[in-house]
């Protein structure tokens, strides 16, 4: 008797929805609301910020987050890990400032200029970081290089606000911040008026 080969069951394929507008909307929000405090929209740029902490955690960080974990299904590596590492960074910058955390507990019997060189240390690590992207984005879209520019001089001045002790400094990291933030909604739109969705599409600026 002739033996039947096996059945082979095929496994079930799975659509992923683009998870990049979700990401860089979360991104954008909470870079917004951050930046204006740090540009003193309204009120002098040395007045708490902490109403961005519950952003932070939940919107630019947790959902951010899961935001790079869907790119990695997807296959998009630049996204996965542009999305989980900023993700990354808004839970890390929120918890500075969570009184549990003991992050700023710890520095209260230092001089205050240790806290602004640890900071210092933080945003320049991140600027860095930003570098890295700004790089690796140059054959993506313009929209995509721009945002990763602007990012990478707010990182900059942030930095050399809180090295120099400096609130002008920090105003023109907030400035470059909100900047920002748009360029990443812009980006954010164009995914999502796609030609399925709608009648007109954003240009990003494709790059060959």
């Amino acid at each position: 008797m002739q033996q039947q080969p096996p059945t082979v069951i095929a496994a079930p394929s799975y659509v992923i929805a683009n998870p990049g507008p979700l990401g860089l909307s979360a991104f954008a929000l909470t870079t917004f609301v951050l930046s204006l405090h740090n540009g003193g929209a309204g009120f002098p740029n040395s007045s708490p910020s902490n109403i961005v902490v519950g952003l932070a955690v939940f919107y630019g960080g947790i959902i951010q987050l899961l935001a790079g974990m869907w790119e990695f299904r997807t296959g998009n590596t630049f996204g996965a890990t542009a999305f989980s590492s900023y993700g990354g960074f808004w839970l890390s910058y929120a918890t500075i400032f969570i009184p549990g955390s003991g992050i700023e507990g710890a520095y209260a019997a230092a001089e205050p200029y240790i806290l602004k060189r640890s900071l210092t240390i933080y945003l320049t690590a991140w600027a860095i970081f930003t570098a890295f992207l700004l790089i690796a984005s140059h054959r993506s879209s313009m929209g995509m290089v721009a945002l990763f520019f602007f990012l990478f001089i707010t990182f900059v001045l942030l930095a050399a606000g809180e090295y120099n002790s400096s609130s002008t400094t920090t105003q023109a990291g907030g400035a470059f911040g909100v900047i920002t933030a748009v360029i990443a909604w812009y980006n954010a739109l164009s995914g999502l008026l796609t030609k399925d969705s709608s009648y007109f599409q954003l240009p990003v600026g494709k790059l060959p």
